[in-house]
């Protein structure tokens, strides 16, 4: 169970509707590196992770993604609440405006939908690590493409603080990375240890 604070992680308050620029914001919600992917990589990784301390912190990156997701969606609506039909069309949103209105729905920026092929949970600790290590450096990626590209304040200090949250992200998993070399036993895992693989290849 979780405890739910009422509040944005961080405030959001636009002042200006920009269906453009929310179709490009809505790429953090529903897009390949977006915080609903990150929260259900992390929520579902846990369960396998081989020590609980790594478990936990896949639980607190998890629930922190969700917040993200939160900030995000605050954005979008933010930015579409007052937008009219030739708001949209002007825009290029009004494919998104066709199919969902001013309603906030998971896809890309190049429209994409979002689907569960866009996380990843194998069951394999140092797969399912390095995978997060990789999240981590491509959502931070997007939100500096989106900090290079948007020019309201009231939209870019929102993206500035989720930006910074995926460096720390990168940080604490690489050191989980660090942390789980150190515990497991080196002569069944390959990663240590490639003569352990052999099985597999002569097979």
């Amino acid at each position: 169970m979780w405890t739910y604070e009422k509040r944005l992680q961080y405030p959001v308050n636009i002042k200006k509707t920009c269906p453009k620029t929310a179709s490009l914001v809505i790429s953090q919600f529903g897009g390949p590196d977006g915080e609903l992917s990150a929260s259900m990589r992390y929520l579902s990784q846990r369960y396998t992770m081989p020590c609980k301390e790594i478990a936990g912190l896949l639980t607190d990156i998890g629930t922190e993604e969700l917040a993200h997701l939160e900030v995000i969606c605050a954005i979008i609506y933010q930015l579409t609440k007052n937008m009219k039909a030739e708001d949209a069309k002007a825009a290029g949103f009004d494919a998104y405006y066709i199919d969902h209105t001013v309603g906030i729905w998971p896809n890309a920026a190049a429209g994409v939908p979002f689907n569960a092929c866009e996380f990843q949970s194998k069951g394999d600790v140092f797969a399912d690590l390095f995978e997060d290590l990789a999240a981590e450096q491509k959502a931070r990626t997007v939100y500096e493409n989106l900090i290079r590209v948007i020019d309201d304040p009231d939209v870019l200090e929102p993206l500035k603080f989720l930006r910074e949250r995926e460096v720390v992200h990168f940080q604490r998993f690489g050191e989980a990375l660090e942390k789980t070399k150190a515990k497991l036993d080196e002569k069944n895992f390959y990663y240590f240890n490639p003569e352990f693989d052999k099985q597999f290849v002569n097979a």
